[in-house]
């Protein structure tokens, strides 16, 4: 067992568009339930959840992520509000609320939005309510975009304290090169600060998402500069993950080092 993961007190899960959109929809309720068991234990959990470009594409007819902007922001629009809709119908089974957080890079970019967004969180916890957070897409442009919700996570982790934040991929670990190469091995523990610059890592392969192996390697190496462990695993591992069960790849905090 990682003691990292079993003994912490508040985690951010971060899950992919790829994950729990189209024909992975049904992902969302294995998802919820593992939250509602580590919930249901004392833990604070807050789920961040990309997904509402892609919720959005068969709603408005499209079957290939749109290059312009506008067409972008109309599809977070029309998706955010039913991608939330659907955590909720999970989160029912288990009297379980969720809230809405919609951020852009400005908003934890300067001081007195940065800690109006932690205090609205802190409190929602405290509430009992499950955090959902996302970029806000409809209003957000190339300048104030995070980029990927990968580095999203992260900074929600660092800006909330939490104890450790799991990186949910459409791989089970992060390996030594992409897992399709032949002779790519499997990587269990990176430790603090590890240079990791002969791993071969790509980007994403689905045509929904905007991360990848690259984006979460760099989301893992802001979180634990911060303090707080991270797992990188696939969403068909997260109940393990959560019970600290040694799947995917565990990137030790600096904390863990010390």
């Amino acid at each position: 067992m990682r003691a990292e993961i079993t003994n912490a007190k508040r985690v951010v899960v971060k899950v992919g568009s790829s994950s729990i959109s189209g024909a992975n929809e049904a992902n969302i309720e294995k998802l919820v339930a593992a939250l509602a068991a580590s919930h249901n234990r004392g833990v604070e959990i807050i789920l961040v959840s990309s997904g509402a470009i892609a919720t959005g594409m068969p709603l408005l007819g499209l079957t290939t992520k749109p290059e312009d902007l506008p067409t972008s922001q109309a599809l977070a629009a029309v998706g955010q509000s039913r991608l939330i809709a659907r955590y909720q119908s999970s989160l029912e089974k288990f009297n379980w609320i969720a809230g809405q957080v919609l951020l852009t890079s400005d908003d934890l970019g300067a001081e007195e939005t940065r800690n109006n967004a932690r205090h609205a969180m802190d409190r929602l916890v405290s509430l009992g309510v499950l955090p959902i957070v996302n970029e806000n897409d409809t209003v957000a442009t190339a300048e104030i975009r995070f980029g990927d919700n990968d580095k999203l996570a992260a900074l929600v982790a660092v800006l909330l304290e939490a104890d450790a934040l799991i990186l949910l991929s459409d791989v089970d670990a992060l390996y030594t090169a992409p897992p399709s190469t032949p002779g790519a091995q499997r990587i269990d523990v990176v430790p603090f600060a590890q240079d990791l610059s002969h791993i071969e890592v790509g980007g994403t392969s689905t045509g929904v998402g905007t991360g990848g192996a690259v984006t979460k390697v760099a989301a893992a190496k802001l979180a634990t500069e911060g303090g707080a462990a991270v797992v990188l695993t696939s969403i068909e591992n997260v109940a393990e993950a959560l019970s600290g069960a040694a799947v995917g790849t565990l990137f030790e905090a600096r904390s863990s080092a010390n």
